[in-house]
């Protein structure tokens, strides 16, 4: 019987993408793997399209999704209740479990991993600057004996990552009395308790924060369990037609276009649309948009977990853009609706800057392709990117008024234009570029995520093939 890695992915589709990329690791190496979710208690129509769209891409990987109990009504309590089952289906249908790998919100999942006596990991699917703010979050948070949201903008001084400001923190950690916050602090608390955690990130992109993380800087009073680099773990293109978009930037001068994109969760209000559209035309570049329907409210980190923010049914583009907009940029500008194949997209020759929200699956996307980033975060930890990408690692420059009521059309056209035309834009150009080729050594043969997924392999207990055959791609 084959060994098998279990991949918890967790509630939902928010961090699937990265978990199945991880997953797919595991078959190189001879091991069977078997992806776990937990559905959403709303059964959103985009979580049975994505599990559908990942089944269909990777035929190497074995799906389970488990129906999740409709008595819980928030995420903490609901990942709680999923231990039961989760014990059960490891114990009845995966007996050569060798290891499990939780996503990072299955902390509570490390009791069903003892008591099976299986080796437990997590997977972090942020970046280990992210990583290291959350593991030192629990000490700032009883040293400060206060809220985020009440000690003013005096920045906060975390190892080895950038000074950021409390307002860069997730919106829920601005109150410490948020039940939500009071939930990732215990996430964070449990981390150390793995047996490792993998993070999607190379070595070279976040040096100083891994090197906080190994030293033990940043979980106080205890020992910190090793983090082992992996990335960057990047979605493939799983589409066997192509898509329209792409045909398009097939038609496009090299690196001429601005991509905009912002995740499955980012929409704007139709005053922000209309901003970013006059933006673009006065602005003259070529662009290609992924445009969603505006929603009602900001995304919540349930909704994030639980994949219930998507947007459904059919979108007019047209009746969201000023008049006329369409027509007018015509030939020069593509508007696509809901969804576009981002990793595609990025990687085209065509694609020369990219608007992005800053989840950590875009930045590495964006990296490993070697477009510069601007960065207009959203919600969760989107923030905390953006300071790491302008003022660390310098990939990327900021979208001016992404913190109060809307990006104006002037600050879109200036930056665009700034960015695909400027010399003072070149260092960030060519940053990126090294960035690109740094990120391509590391999952080489040899390279240094190659190396740290080896170590993590023979940690529990694979060693019967040699370690110098490993392939990681």
């Amino acid at each position: 019987m084959t060994e098998t890695v279990v991949v918890n992915a967790g509630l939902g589709v928010g961090h699937l993408a990265p978990m199945v990329e991880l997953a797919n690791l595991f078959p190189r190496h001879g091991l069977a793997v078997t992806v776990v979710l937990i559905e959403p208690p709303a059964k959103p129509p985009s979580f049975a399209a994505a599990v559908s769209r990942s089944m269909a891409s990777n035929p190497r990987i074995t799906f389970h999704v488990m129906p999740s109990p409709s008595c819980h009504s928030n995420v903490p309590e609901l990942i709680r209740a999923m231990n039961a089952p989760l014990r059960e289906y490891l114990r009845s249908s995966v007996p050569s479990a060798r290891a499990v790998v939780f996503d990072m919100f299955c902390a509570c999942a490390l009791d069903v991993a003892a008591e099976l006596g299986l080796p437990a990991y997590f997977f972090q699917c942020g970046g280990a600057s992210h990583l290291a703010v959350g593991l030192h979050l629990p000490h700032v948070q009883a040293e400060i004996n206060a809220s985020f949201g009440e000690i003013g903008d005096e920045p906060l001084l975390f190892p080895s990552v950038p000074p950021f400001k409390p307002s860069d923190l997730p919106k829920a950690a601005l109150d410490r009395n948020d039940e939500m916050y009071r939930w990732i602090l215990g996430v964070f608390e449990r981390l150390p308790e793995s047996r490792g955690i993998l993070v999607n990130t190379f070595q070279w992109l976040e040096t100083k924060a891994l090197r906080a993380l190994g030293d033990g800087a940043c979980v106080v009073g205890r020992p910190t369990t090793p983090v082992c680099c992996v990335g960057p773990l990047v979605s493939r293109s799983g589409e066997d037609k192509k898509h329209g978009c792409l045909s398009w930037l097939d038609a496009q001068p090299e690196k001429s276009v601005v991509f905009l994109c912002f995740g499955s969760m980012g929409s704007f209000p139709k005053e922000q649309l209309a901003e970013i559209a006059i933006g673009l035309e006065r602005s003259g570049q070529r662009f290609l948009w992924v445009v969603r329907r505006p929603h009602a409210g900001e995304a919540s980190l349930s909704g994030l977990l639980a994949g219930c923010h998507g947007t459904h049914g059919e979108l007019d583009i047209d009746e969201l853009m000023p008049e006329g907009f369409l027509e007018r940029t015509k030939g020069r500008g593509l508007a696509a609706g809901s969804w576009a194949p981002q990793a595609d997209v990025l990687r085209h020759r065509a694609t020369g800057a990219f608007v992005t929200h800053c989840g950590w699956n875009s930045v590495l996307e964006g990296i490993a392709a070697g477009v510069p980033l601007l960065c207009w975060p959203l919600y969760a930890e989107q923030r905390l990117n953006k300071v790491f990408i302008v003022e660390e690692v310098g990939v990327g420059a900021v979208m001016v008024g992404y913190d109060g009521e809307v990006v104006r059309a002037e600050e879109v056209e200036a930056k665009v234009r700034w960015m695909l035309e400027s010399n003072e834009a070149s260092p960030i150009r060519e940053r990126v570029a090294l960035a690109k080729e740094r990120a391509e050594e590391a999952t080489r043969k040899s390279g240094s995520s190659h190396q740290s997924f080896v170590k993590f392999l023979i940690d529990f207990g694979v060693t019967k093939w040699p370690v110098m055959n490993l392939v990681y791609w």
